[in-house]
């Protein structure tokens, strides 16, 4: 039985480039699993293999700053030149129904939502080395040198961030970092201050069993 039945707003944090959208595709890919992945929007160009609604929603800056106007956004940031947020609407219908809910975004963003939904789980991935983050962005082929400059002097400076996060995984290897993660849900679903209202519910329903 579990006792907290609402699903969680997990957030996936950390620098560009520790891999945070290959774990998350590895934790989807769980026979069995029980998560949405709340599909982000983007003014920046798509990139060769990213599928519209699947990976982002691809949209102009004159409709990201209209929908920004419109409070539309459960977060969203500026970055490198573009613009990053995670519409607001559909997150609630995914908890309510149970979903795991799964954000993939950037540090800036990840505080934003901490300040609007509280009980969100955020965890801060990170890499094993920077040496190893360095080469991870170089063999993604999609920025300039001086982009990706730009990405490790950002990521420098987000590392000292981490003490704002519930968990730090280190992305290792892609199945050891989407296992840590399964078990901090598992964990956090049996938490105390997730679980106690149901708890004392349910010793409630059996106390006439008692008597």
């Amino acid at each position: 039985m579990k006792l907290n039945e609402r699903g969680l707003l997990v957030v996936l944090s950390g620098p560009s480039g520790v891999g945070k959208g290959t774990v998350r595709k590895a934790l989807f890919a769980t026979e069995g699993n029980n998560f949405t992945y709340s599909v982000s929007m983007t003014t920046r160009a798509k990139r060769p293999g990213e599928v519209e609604g699947k990976d982002y929603f691809f949209v102009t800056e004159e409709e990201f700053k209209k929908k920004i106007d419109e409070g539309g956004f459960l977060e969203y940031n500026y970055f490198c030149g573009h613009y990053y947020g995670t519409p607001l609407d559909k997150v609630e219908v995914a908890l309510d129904s149970g979903k795991e809910l799964i954000l993939e975004i950037e540090v800036n963003g990840c505080r934003q939502v901490k300040e609007k939904m509280i009980d969100a789980v955020t965890i801060f991935i990170v890499p094993p080395s920077k040496e190893v983050l360095y080469q991870r962005l170089k063999s993604r082929g999609t920025e300039s040198l001086e982009e990706i400059r730009e990405r490790v002097d950002k990521a420098n400076a987000e590392f000292g961030l981490a003490y704002q996060y519930d968990y730090i995984v280190v992305n290792d290897t892609v199945e050891n970092a989407a296992d840590r993660i399964r078990a901090i849900i598992r964990a956090e679903h049996a938490s105390t201050r997730r679980s106690i209202y149901k708890y004392y519910e349910m010793l409630g329903d059996q106390k006439d069993e008692w008597e």
